[in-house]
């Protein structure tokens, strides 16, 4: 197997800026980038559940959403690539999710592991449109996009932190008490993941 270097400095730069820890524990949680997740499908060959549909959500705001043919994690608009490749990945399911956890040895929070890890993170929330889905290394881990986590009611899984479409007045979803669970098979333009290392 070939390795490319400049992947791999390019995935310990990601892990050492867009982490949230928890200072009393050794835990912490990284949100996963285009970048990374490129590296996963680059080596394993892996096919979402987006791709394998031809479709996906994709969001202009809380309100506004419409099934666009082609919108998966390589364009999450359904024309565009990523601008980054230290953004949040996106058009991400959780099976999905649970796909790059296998192959990386992370694995997912749980929706309260999420909120207890990220209460100390003092960056910048991208939330109520104040911008647009931002860098991971650069925000903080609440808002930019929601994240996919373990817990699970009825077979459908909880999302965590909102997103910047989030606000008090529409979906509030960055607060701990809101509640929004997507099924297994679900992606969107403004759905990624984070893991435990």
């Amino acid at each position: 197997m070939v390795i490319n270097i400049k992947w791999v400095l390019l995935l310990v730069m990601q892990t050492m800026m867009c982490c949230a820890t928890d200072p009393n524990s050794k835990e912490k949680l990284e949100v996963v980038t285009y970048g990374q997740f490129h590296v996963f499908v680059k080596e394993t060959g892996y096919i979402t559940d987006a791709e394998k549909f031809g479709w996906s959500i994709v969001q202009s705001d809380v309100f506004n959403f419409h099934k666009v043919a082609g919108a998966n994690w390589r364009k999450p608009d359904g024309r565009n690539e990523p601008e980054s490749k230290d953004l949040p990945v996106t058009q991400i399911s959780y099976n999905d999710a649970i796909a790059y956890c296998a192959w990386s040895g992370a694995r997912l929070p749980t929706y309260d592991e999420y909120w207890r890890l990220i209460k100390d993170d003092k960056r910048k929330v991208i939330t109520d449109k104040n911008g647009p889905v931002t860098d991971a290394g650069k925000v903080n881990i609440l808002g930019n996009v929601w994240e996919i986590t373990l817990t699970e009611n009825n077979g459908n899984i909880r999302l965590a932190g909102g997103s910047l479409f989030c606000s008090p007045n529409t979906c509030h979803g960055t607060t701990k008490e809101r509640e929004l669970y997507v099924d297994k098979q679900t992606a969107n333009i403004h759905v990624g993941f984070a893991v435990l290392n």
